[in-house]
């Protein structure tokens, strides 16, 4: 099914999550064992994250975030087909613009076709590839231009003249900033760039996280106003150690509002601090599914356990 499908066929909000393939080199077993602890929840769909070949956060055992610059995390393809296929559950790989050429983008896109994934979320990525080389091939500069490309191959327009080609199905998702994108100059010119995404075939959006849902509601009632009308999906990330009120808003540009800064702050634990991080996360979802939002959208990078102490009080 598509990602809309579910939207439009739910009667009260979902549960969907996002979680990284392994480090190169690394198991699968990890991500499996994720899953597994997910799925009595239901979730319609779980987006696997890609990245650039030249950078990766890292959420490490102490809860440190960390930037590597190193290759790239293979197996976003593989591990959405081996998910899909051995959990009976929808993936939504990600498809990114920077570091990767639009022909590149075609053939991944066409092998998502064939494994019979028709869901992706299109997204410019990372931004430490700029001089990347091309040999003469040709790259998607920002999301929109991408969500063009995945479009006319729904219509079953490729870059090259194909052979026996057939139409593509993929339904397409991209991020909106709810406390706007660091590049942006402004608020009203960030909800641009995201309509002109949407006006290229972006079926839905999934929000950047934030800690304050006014952020959130606001940001819907901005983006209804200049005419986006497709589903937009609240995501949000719970904080597990102190130095997330450094990392989270140096790495991703967010805000932490004082009353959770400081509770975190005047933790004597991380086991506390833990606490804190669901119990927050736990306020701001009541209030999303009271205000019947179509889905809560969780980000995961190395455990499941805290999103399951928090989506375990709405089964």
């Amino acid at each position: 099914m598509k990602v809309t499908d579910f939207l439009k066929n739910a009667d009260k909000p979902l549960f969907s999550y996002e979680i990284m393939p392994p480090l190169r080199g690394g198991s699968a077993d990890k991500i499996f064992s994720m899953v597994e602890k997910l799925m009595p929840f239901n979730p319609p769909f779980i987006d696997l994250t890609s990245r650039s070949a030249e950078v990766e956060y890292i959420d490490t055992p102490n809860g440190q975030i960390e930037q590597h610059v190193r290759r790239k995390r293979p197996g976003t393809i593989g591990l959405s087909a081996a998910i899909k296929n051995r959990f009976d559950v929808e993936t939504v790989p990600h498809v990114l613009c920077n570091g990767f050429t639009r022909e590149e983008t075609e053939d991944a896109l066409i092998e998502l076709n064939y494994l019979g994934i028709h869901n992706v979320l299109a997204v410019r990525g990372d931004d430490l590839r700029r001089n990347m080389t091309t040999n003469g091939k040709t790259t998607n500069k920002y999301a929109s231009d991408l969500v063009c490309q995945i479009q006319k191959m729904n219509q079953g327009e490729y870059l090259d003249k194909l052979l026996d080609a057939s139409a593509t199905d993929f339904s397409v998702g991209v991020g909106g900033y709810p406390e706007k994108h660091f590049e942006a100059v402004d608020m009203n010119t960030d909800l641009m760039y995201l309509k002109e995404k949407v006006d290229n075939g972006a079926d839905y959006i999934v929000t950047q996280m934030f800690y304050k849902n006014k952020s959130y509601f606001d940001f819907v009632e901005q983006a209804r106003a200049v005419g986006i009308t497709v589903p937009i999906i609240p995501g949000l990330k719970i904080i597990s150690t102190k130095r997330h009120l450094k990392l989270i808003p140096e790495f991703f540009y967010i805000k932490i509002p004082d009353e959770l800064g400081k509770q975190v702050e005047e933790a004597k634990t991380n086991d506390e601090v833990k606490n804190i991080g669901v119990n927050w996360a736990i306020e701001q979802t009541k209030e999303l599914y009271e205000a019947n939002v179509p889905c809560i959208h969780f980000y995961i990078m190395q455990s499941a356990k805290q999103v399951v102490n928090v989506v375990q009080e709405f089964k």
